[in-house]
């Protein structure tokens, strides 16, 4: 009688678990198609609404700031009705802001509305990982590595898929920009499913640290692991929103060239998180971290030493930086597995607002040596100068990111509390 009870909660157990696992991956890849669909979609919203440059810019900065403010507070969301009700938040204001998109009128409204997107997208990214942090507790690397592997395989997919529906005409008419984020961010009631019949997982006392906010943010390890995590997603998205450019201007590429590289890049960033997740388990997540950021930052400075004929090390440097954010995230849930929600709530707050101070940083460094290197003879010499300087520079933070690593690595296990 007690077996067949048991055997019944187990099978109990896995349909829970694996409702709560597709809520998880689809998550994620709901969330890479939403990040990476604007590529295609801004040029056309700006041809639409006759957008200078500057607006663009403040359309964007508009977004991190959504961004950052919903990361504030998923946490004490969480706590206060729970990690299903706020994850269905996430995906149901996700979805109410592809239609609010699709009435924009002004840019004042697609500026709210694309607020509003960010702020759903800041939600879902926090409770997507505390839900993870929640359920993978066992080969937490390789889990963690596998669940951002799908929002890996929605970047390389969105930004071809945005352009070609972009153009599709449905009832008479085309379908643009607004009915392609519509219909994009619809998609988002397909995990809104399972997550509805889910149960929220069942929260076992686990080893690890029960800290308050304040004890926490007095932990020296807490505040390496958000040094790592910044500088490590600085790296990761600015090669992404530089390498196009860099190739173009520096080597006089195509874009269809270009664009081919930066596809080959995402392609080794997928890759990589679907087969390194068993190795970071393996060899462990902070000498993890230690060796890839390191072999990133390696990639990415002798791709602009040895010059054109090193472009492939553009790519290859994906492989070195994808295991980074995962792999933060299993560490944390693993550390801290009492108070999850707290420890990724504070760390990917600071870590946006490192990743916008970033991406600032490498405009000024472009800017700076384009002037110094300005020359009459030669009138692309600074603008090149400048593009090498900023590309070093994503180069250098991921070689910051593995000498930080290692003083994490030092921190622990002087403590005993090496992961």
């Amino acid at each position: 009688m007690q077996t067949e009870l048991e055997a019944r909660t187990k099978r109990s157990l896995f349909s829970n678990h694996t409702l709560l696992l597709a809520v998880v991956f689809g998550g994620f890849l709901i969330f890479g198609f939403s990040e990476n669909i604007k590529g295609p979609a801004i040029p056309r919203m700006q041809a639409d609404f006759s957008l200078n440059e500057a607006q663009i810019g403040m359309l964007l900065a508009l977004n991190s700031l959504g961004y950052l403010i919903a990361c504030s507070f998923t946490g004490w969301l969480v706590k206060k009705i729970g990690i299903k009700l706020t994850t269905l938040i996430a995906f149901g204001s996700m979805v109410v802001s592809g239609f609010c998109l699709y009435f924009s009128i002004s840019y004042s409204t697609m500026v709210l509305s694309y607020f509003f997107m960010y702020i759903g997208n800041g939600l879902l990214e926090i409770a997507l990982a505390i839900l993870a942090a929640q359920i993978f507790t066992r080969n937490t690397g390789t889990m963690m590595n596998l669940a951002h592997f799908f929002y890996g395989l929605s970047s390389i997919v969105a930004p071809l898929l945005a352009a070609n529906l972009m153009g599709v005409h449905l009832f008479g008419s085309e379908l643009g920009w607004r009915g392609m984020y519509c219909l994009m961010l619809s998609l988002t009631l397909l995990p809104m499913i399972p997550t509805v019949f889910s149960k929220a997982p069942r929260q076992e006392v686990q080893q690890g640290e029960r800290l308050s906010l304040r004890e926490y943010v007095r932990d020296k390890a807490a505040w390496l692991l958000v040094a790592v995590l910044s500088l490590g997603v600085v790296s990761e998205m600015s090669i992404g929103s530089w390498l196009v450019n860099f190739l173009e201007k520096a080597y006089g590429w195509s874009s269809d060239a270009s664009a081919g590289m930066l596809s080959a890049f995402f392609l080794c960033f997928t890759i990589a998180r679907l087969v390194l997740g068993p190795v970071t388990d393996k060899i462990g997540y902070t000498m993890s971290l230690i060796v890839f950021s390191g072999m990133s930052g390696i990639c990415s400075i002798a791709a602009i030493i040895i010059g054109e004929p090193g472009a492939f090390l553009f790519a290859a440097a994906g492989i070195g930086i994808a295991p980074m954010y995962p792999t933060v995230m299993a560490l944390i849930a693993k550390r801290y597995s009492n108070e999850s929600d707290t420890a990724i709530t504070f760390t990917v707050t600071l870590m946006g607002v490192a990743t916008v101070a970033g991406n600032y940083l490498i405009g000024l460094i472009i800017e700076l040596f384009k002037d110094g290197f300005a020359d009459d003879s030669h009138p692309t010499a600074g603008l090149i100068a400048g593009l090498q300087a900023g590309y070093i520079f994503i180069g250098v933070c991921a070689l910051l990111c593995s000498g930080i690593s290692i003083m994490l690595y030092r921190h622990l296990k002087t403590r005993g509390a090496l992961l």
